[in-house]
């Protein structure tokens, strides 16, 4: 079945990738030439393309604009984190016998970009590019806590709280309570917030700036913390999340 394609989207897409391959800029009616479009249907494109950022405009001259290149660098700086940790995620996993997964930050919500199962039976709903509220998660709260407080319950007054569990926190003022616990202790918990019998350990990665850019978790079924590892679970949580940052050029550990 041939696939759908949204023409103007696909067109948007082209003047984009033509657009690259000529760093000192074109005009309109060079597009108009190459992709055999009206005047108005290449004014319309390029006037939508500026307004999000994707290109910037001299006079009559177009290029790429700083937003594509944003992009291009975040993606970049995903596949340089996940190579990095790689290591010391199966490391951890090995120890432990739990599923890792690792999150970053997404607009409101903490997106999975890599997750390395165990050998055991026990599997974890998340899946690589999935994405989680930041107030029903351990690794949420662990991306949120670098913010200012003032900050976190300005960005959680913006969210309408679902809940997943009898244990989902409800209300702005609850998460921050336990994004300050986190600060403290230095990693996160989930107590079954988003999913029954779940719970994890979250604990941030630090890039060279000091800024927090991921957050890993390991997960099991409830029991399997409350008991007297869990001590040593959340030190070799933290050891882990402490080395990738270390990898990554961060040095105030």
């Amino acid at each position: 079945m041939a696939k759908a394609i949204l023409q103007t989207v696909d067109r948007a897409l082209q003047l984009l990738e033509i657009l690259a391959e000529h760093p000192e800029g074109m005009q309109p009616k060079e597009f108009e030439s190459i992709l055999e479009l009206n005047k108005i249907t290449v004014h319309r494109l390029l006037a939508t393309l500026e307004n999000r950022g994707f290109i910037e405009r001299e006079g009559n001259n177009y290029k790429v604009g700083l937003k594509l290149v944003e992009l291009s660098s975040m993606k970049l700086n995903n596949i340089e984190l996940k190579t990095e940790a790689a290591p010391y995620l199966r490391k951890l996993v090995h120890i432990l016998g739990l599923p890792v997964q690792m999150a970053i930050l997404e607009g409101n919500e903490a997106v999975f970009i890599e997750k390395i199962e165990s050998i055991n039976a026990f599997r974890m709903y998340s899946q690589i590019g999935k994405r989680i509220p930041l107030y029903a998660s351990g690794v949420g709260k662990i991306l949120l806590s670098q913010n200012t407080d003032e900050e976190i319950l300005s960005e959680l007054s913006k969210v309408t709280f679902e809940i997943f569990t009898h244990r989902t926190l409800t209300s702005p003022e609850s998460v921050l309570d336990e994004i300050k616990e986190a600060r403290k202790q230095g990693y996160a918990i989930d107590n079954e917030e988003h999913e029954e019998g779940i719970f994890c350990i979250a604990a941030p990665i630090y890039d060279y700036r000091g800024q927090i850019i991921a957050a890993i978790s390991v997960g099991g079924k409830e029991p399997q913390f409350i008991t007297d590892k869990r001590a040593e679970h959340i030190t070799l949580i933290k050891e882990t999340a402490r080395d990738i940052s270390r990898r990554l050029g961060y040095t105030k550990y």
